[in-house]
């Protein structure tokens, strides 16, 4: 029987340093933002480190009442990094250009005009500022990748983000993964055929 991740106590994540953490992020909000009410979002992922041969995993997931999907794209790698114990390299992928093209390109442009911009003020400042001072404790490279499109730990930070929205609900830090269970889940359904959730880095993603 598979285990639910939520009815689990959060457990120590402490990859050791300057080891590759993997981090695959998703949110969700749910409603109309054309509608005045309120939009309760989420978001969550999947934490990967390759220790010893095999593939030690923790999952995460936040949730507000009534928010924006910027917002919780902010947050879904805030609570990762917040949890880290120490320096890594993280390979942190997302499918919110939004969030990507902010940490490659746009913060930096802001921190050198003291977190101002021409246009006007910068949304979500707090978060921003907080998602950069734990993004430089770390050697880190945020990648985009489109969601929907069949990338399965995409789908799985989906799955949990949009659950977190739905109850939510939160896992109070680094709870154990449910991604081999899930994925087990999506193949009885054809899905997922081809994930080499077993393999080695290099074997997974090249």
């Amino acid at each position: 029987m598979a285990v639910n991740p939520a009815s689990l106590p959060a457990t120590p994540f402490v990859p050791w340093a300057m080891s590759t953490v993997y981090i695959h992020a998703d949110e969700s909000c749910l409603g109309n933002q054309s509608q005045k009410r309120a939009r309760p979002g989420g978001a969550g992922g999947v934490v990967e480190v390759w220790k010893k041969g095999s593939w030690e995993r923790r999952d995460y997931w936040i949730s507000e009442p009534d928010t924006t999907n910027n917002r919780m794209a902010l947050r879904s790698v805030i609570e990762p990094l917040r949890l880290l114990t120490r320096p890594c390299r993280v390979i942190f992928t997302s499918d919110s250009k939004y969030l990507v093209d902010g940490i490659n390109d746009w913060r930096h442009g802001w921190k050198r005009s003291g977190w101002k911009r021409k246009t006007g003020a910068i949304k979500n400042l707090e978060l921003w500022q907080a998602a950069d001072r734990l993004i430089d404790r770390h050697d880190f490279t945020a990648r985009w990748v489109r969601g929907h499109d069949g990338h399965a730990e995409n789908e799985y930070a989906d799955f949990l983000a949009t659950r977190a929205a739905s109850e939510q609900s939160q896992s109070d830090g680094f709870v154990p993964s449910g991604l081999v269970d899930w994925l087990e889940a999506a193949r009885e359904k054809g899905h997922h055929m081809d994930v080499m959730e077993f393999a080695e880095p290099a074997g997974r993603w090249g």
